[in-house]
C-alpha cells in the first residue's frame, strides 16, 4: 500500500466507458484510502450517463456506474491530483498540460476502445470484459492489492 497515491484522475476521450471503468476499479479496490476521479477530453452531445455496456460489466463483478456522470478536464473542481493515468494518447497529451508547472506524475496505460468492436451483443459485452478485467490487472500490478485489518 505505499504504493498508494493520494489522488488518482483516470483520462480517457469521452469519460463513458475507460475512465469511468478505472475510477470505478479502483474505488471497488481501495474504497476512501485514495481519492479517485475520472475525466474525458470531451462531452458527447446529448451523452449524459456512462456507457450501458460499461456499467453492465461492472455490475458484473459488484460495481456500480448507475449515478456516474461523464465530466471533462474543464469540468473539475480541483487539479490537485498526485497521478493521472492517460488510457488515449489524445488524454495522454492533455495531462502533459495539466502537470505542466506542478508535482504531479503522468502514466499512459494505452486502452483498446470496446465501442469499436462489431458483433452480437455478447461479443460487444466480451469486449468490454477484456478491457474491464485488464484495467483492473493494471491497477492491482500498479497500487498492489488492498490490505484488510489483520491480513
Amino acid at each position: 500500500m505505499d504504493r498508494l497515491p493520494g489522488a488518482v484522475l483516470f483520462a480517457c476521450n469521452f469519460n463513458r466507458v475507460r475512465s469511468p471503468m478505472a475510477e470505478a476499479l479502483m474505488k471497488m479496490v481501495y474504497g476512501d484510502r485514495v481519492f479517485v476521479d475520472s475525466v474525458g477530453l470531451r462531452r458527447e452531445a446529448g451523452e449524459k450517463e456512462v456507457d450501458p455496456f460499461a456499467a453492465a460489466v461492472i455490475d458484473e463483478i459488484g460495481g456500480d456506474l448507475g449515478g456516474f456522470r461523464p465530466k471533462t478536464f474543464d469540468d473539475l473542481e480541483d487539479e490537485s491530483f498526485d497521478l493521472v493515468i492517460s488510457l488515449t494518447p489524445e488524454a495522454q497529451h492533455r495531462a502533459v498540460e495539466l502537470a505542466r508547472g506542478r508535482a504531479v506524475d503522468i502514466e499512459y496505460w494505452p486502452t483498446l476502445d470496446p465501442t469499436l468492436t462489431d458483433g452480437t451483443r455478447e461479443q460487444r459485452l466480451e469486449a468490454y470484459r477484456q478491457v474491464r478485467d485488464d484495467l483492473a490487472r493494471r491497477i492491482r500490478e500498479r497500487f498492489g492489492r488492498a490490505s484488510t485489518f489483520g491480513g
